[in-house]
């Protein structure tokens, strides 16, 4: 059967950045003590994927057809009929987002944008502990989204023979009656996509102190670690303690 083109050069990049970056900063955020320096590259990840979702939203409006919002389905009665189809043996393709899709796009987006701003507010030092608290709440159920997501790609190719979740490599579906494709790849935008998180990214390395764990962002300064001073504090604090319990 033929195919046709529908996702473009950026969108393919965003998706697969997007699913990278989550996956290594929620691993660091698992398997890392937040006392370890390493950490830091939790918070680092976290920011580098805020910028990715804001070029992402820019490209939803003015990008190519199947990129943009407007080409979303996101009626909940579709997502509904979409659900019992994909336990059925019923099968409507679609050539843009399915419904499923559609929706797990722009709430794992929300999300990601949330975990980016509670993480900043973190830094602050201001209600740490309930801004962690969101934070870890949003990043869990980031991560049941995407277990479901996939698990809801794998379950539409297995039973009804579309092999979905290649369109995000090669951009092309098979063709739909009635449907058209795009033309275009836009490698331009690509391109560009790729300069402007490259630019980010060396921006925060050149800003960013490993030996304090410190980033300079924006005229502000984020403690993203306990630095040495932090440790020696605590330490004092301890002995301290000590001392008052042992005059006791």
């Amino acid at each position: 059967m033929k195919k046709t083109k529908v996702y473009d050069l950026p969108t393919r990049l965003f998706h697969w950045l997007f699913a990278g970056l989550f996956l290594s900063a929620f691993l660091i955020a698992k398997m890392i003590d937040d006392d370890s320096p390493s950490y830091s590259y939790h918070m680092l990840l976290g920011l580098i994927l805020s910028m990715v979702v804001f070029l992402r939203i820019i490209w939803g409006f003015v990008g190519s057809k199947y990129a943009r919002f407007a080409s979303f389905a996101l009626k909940p009665n579709d997502l509904v009929c979409y659900l019992k189809q994909l336990i059925s043996s019923k099968s409507t393709r679609t050539l843009g987002h399915n419904p499923a899709s559609s929706w797990a796009a722009l709430v794992t987006m929300a999300l990601a944008l949330g975990l980016g701003l509670t993480g900043y507010l973190m830094t602050t030092g201001t209600n740490k502990e309930a801004f962690e608290d969101i934070h870890e709440l949003l990043a869990n159920t980031f991560i049941v989204i995407a277990i479901a997501h996939v698990a809801g790609v794998i379950l539409h190719s297995v039973r009804h023979k579309d092999w979905i979740g290649l369109s995000m490599v090669s951009g092309k579906k098979q063709m739909i009656e009635g449907q058209a494709g795009i033309e275009r790849s836009h490698r331009g935008v690509a391109l560009l996509f790729l300069v402007l998180v490259g630019a980010f990214v060396f921006h925060l390395t050149n800003n960013y102190d490993a030996q304090s764990q410190t980033l300079h962002l924006l005229g502000n300064t984020l403690q993203l670690g306990e630095s040495e001073g932090d440790d020696r504090l605590k330490t004092d604090e301890r002995y301290s303690n000590d001392e008052d319990h042992d005059d006791d």
